[in-house]
């Protein structure tokens, strides 16, 4: 479902609720049974995690996009708390942007480095808020530069075939999935929120938890 900017404002404010409050009770799970189409759909063909033997939540997202920006902190601390069930990863979508795509591969360079911790929230800030252009490899390594990190050694990661590989698996991914917004969350390879009634960031959280109960049901069937 494409982000109206009154739709985004509404699920920052949400987003505030749920950080003010990090045991906040599932509102629309809690309150009515989830409904197809206005809560969720269906990934068809459903496709297994990376992690056998567990349910996998992901969340795709963009460096360049300022909603997941927002989202970032909220869904951070969510993601901490799921059961020893589940896992959870982040994937990087470009839409065909080179922008994007730029981005995309300083997270998994990030990712690799063992940056990302320390640095994920900063890339968010400098590109959204900041507007500061990290669309190219010079670009990428005088901003980690400024932040301390070891550029020498993290240069060659960017053009790697390690960070190729992923990006490839990960724009596949985005493309099985038809994701065509983010940020967007799919449980267990079966089901993506949709939200269309949301109030906020901390519905959308209600619903994945809404639909983890559900893959894990049907996992048991």
């Amino acid at each position: 479902m494409p982000m109206t900017r009154r739709r985004f404002h509404r699920l920052l404010l949400g987003a505030a609720g749920a950080a003010l409050v990090p045991n906040l009770v599932p509102t629309l799970a809690a309150e009515a049974q989830l409904q197809e189409g206005r809560d969720w759909r269906p990934i068809t063909p459903p496709r297994p995690g990376a992690v056998p033997g567990k349910l996998e939540v992901l969340e795709f997202f963009s460096y360049g996009c300022p909603h997941c920006g927002d989202f970032n902190p909220v869904v951070e601390p969510w993601a901490k708390h799921l059961g020893a069930d589940l896992s959870f990863r982040r994937v990087p979508v470009t839409f065909g942007r080179a922008p994007w795509a730029a981005l995309a591969r300083l997270y998994f360079a990030l990712e690799l480095s063992g940056d990302l911790a320390r640095l994920d929230q900063a890339v968010f800030t400098a590109v959204t808020k900041d507007k500061r252009n990290l669309f190219t490899d010079a670009a990428i390594l005088a901003w980690l530069g400024g932040q301390g990190a070891d550029t020498a050694a993290f240069g060659p990661l960017l053009g790697s075939f390690a960070v190729a590989t992923q990006l490839a698996q990960a724009e596949a991914l985005a493309r099985d999935f038809q994701i065509d917004s983010v940020p967007t969350l799919v449980v267990d390879g079966r089901y993506a929120v949709v939200g269309r009634e949301a109030k906020g960031f901390a519905d959308l959280l209600a619903i994945a938890d809404g639909l983890i109960v559900k893959a894990r049901a049907a996992g048991q069937g």
